[in-house]
């Protein structure tokens, strides 16, 4: 794999970080990769891109493009692979990827930079081997505060202690080997993407859950780590144990670092975990949820006699009383030609608009608590409204976050430690459920 240039971009094209290792094209490949981006139709542009005899392959991570340039035949896999570990070792060294980090830090990521990449080729993407090599010390675009509670968000979670970690609490830098003060913290959090699809009828047509358990760790040595998950946690169909609430996956798979001696037969996750942030483990669950969808959807679409489309929407909100919803956003696809929105919302947080480039309306609900439900009535007027049109409607797609709860019911037993590290320490559990694609039929 040969890299002949690098660079970062923002979101709206600025130049944040350039490299150019082999001088084999201009430096207006920056400017041509943007266009090309941009230009395309679609959410998704595709990942690998040609200009004369030139290759981009781009990701996309904190709102930005990561972007490798080659003339050669690498494999556009390994680039992606190195792209990804790349933006790995910013958000390890810098604490967080945002284009305001990036400029707070282009010192330091130009000294990553040189290390990883020698004219062109990768050496190395360790955090804890390049530790030992960077000088310059990363400044972190938001001062941290274990005991600043106002940002509680994502990952604001109930701990072991009754305390509450603030979702800013590990965007922070790593620490260098030269600071062998701070913190010692380890931050385990289960993260879950779903996937659902309801029929019209309400019946669930699919369901997928992708998962992973994710570790940072700011211990400043190296210690042996056992994370617990649920004894009943089965991988595959054949391997359910018969007794309890059993958790299961149809997939799962390890970081090279994870010794599963203890896993089959306790569940029990052993590592000696880095500085940095890594995934020790990812699981998939398709097909089929333990508890029925978080959200359901009871929909009316009509015309009344003025010829305006009524849609009235109650969305229930399933999860467990104690249990909250955050930034829930509905968008509803509706009929072209619609001029306006007026609308009734069920409470005074709640709040919708219709964006007539893209035909929808959004209805966003900050927060929605289990067992409640919510109602909206949007009355649109459709100049020439058919019977055809009305068809256009729909389907909705659910935009949420849900803290605390996992859609697979996986849990974190313990986070032992041992040796039992020396001075004060801190560990944090915390769970999120996100969608990834969340869509009810009309």
């Amino acid at each position: 794999m040969m890299i002949s240039q690098l660079f970062i971009l923002s979101s709206k094209g600025d130049h944040l970080i350039y490299k150019d290792y082999r001088g084999e094209a201009g430096s207006d490949v920056i400017d041509v990769f943007y266009e090309k981006v941009t230009a395309l139709t679609g959410d998704q542009p595709p990942v690998v891109m040609s200009h004369k005899d030139l290759h981009f392959v781009h990701i996309r991570q904190g709102g930005l493009y990561w972007v490798a340039t080659t003339t050669a035949d690498s494999s556009p896999f390994s680039i992606i692979e190195f792209l990804n570990r790349l933006s790995g070792l910013v958000k390890d060294y810098c604490g967080s990827l945002s284009e305001k980090a990036i400029q707070m830090n282009f010192a330091l990521i130009y000294e990553l930079l040189d290390e990883v990449l020698d004219y062109g080729y990768v050496q190395m993407t360790s955090s804890d081997v390049l530790k030992n090599f960077i000088q310059s010390e990363a400044v972190s675009s938001k001062p941290f505060s274990l005991f600043d509670l106002s940002n509680v968000g994502l990952f604001g979670a109930e701990t072991q202690q009754n305390k509450v970690a603030p979702s800013s609490a590990a965007t922070r830098p790593i620490q260098s080997s030269r600071d062998p003060g701070g913190k010692s913290e380890i931050f385990v959090d289960v993260i879950e993407k779903m996937s659902v699809v309801i029929g019209s009828n309400g019946v669930l047509m699919k369901a997928d859950i992708e998962g992973e358990v994710r570790v940072k760790c700011y211990m400043p040595s190296c210690s042996e780590m056992r994370i617990g998950l649920n004894e009943e946690f089965s991988v595959g169909k054949s391997q359910l144990r018969g007794y309890g609430a059993a958790v299961r996956v149809d997939e799962c798979s390890f970081h090279q670092s994870v010794q599963l001696d203890e896993f089959h037969s306790h569940r029990i996750l052993r590592l000696c975990p880095s500085q940095g942030e890594h995934a020790v483990m990812q699981y998939r669950l398709s097909d089929e949820l333990p508890s029925a969808p978080p959200f359901r959807l009871f929909p009316s679409v009509e015309r009344d006699s003025a010829g305006r489309l009524l849609m009235y929407l109650k969305l229930r909100c399933d999860l467990p009383p104690k249990s909250t919803a955050i930034n829930l956003s509905a968008s509803i696809p509706v009929p072209r030609g619609a001029v306006s929105l007026s609308q009734e919302l069920s409470s005074p947080d709640q709040s919708a608009e219709l964006q007539l480039q893209n035909r929808t309306v959004f209805w966003k609900i900050p927060r929605f608590c289990g067992g409640t439900q919510l109602s909206a009535l949007f009355k649109l007027d459709v100049p020439g409204l058919s019977s055809a049109s009305m068809l256009e409607v729909g389907p909705v797609g659910l935009s949420f976050e849900l803290p605390k709860w996992t859609g697979t019911g996986l849990q974190i037993r313990f986070l032992r430690l041992s040796p039992v590290h020396p001075g004060p320490s801190q560990r944090w559990v915390r769970y999120v459920t996100h969608s990834d694609s969340y869509i009810i039929r009309i």
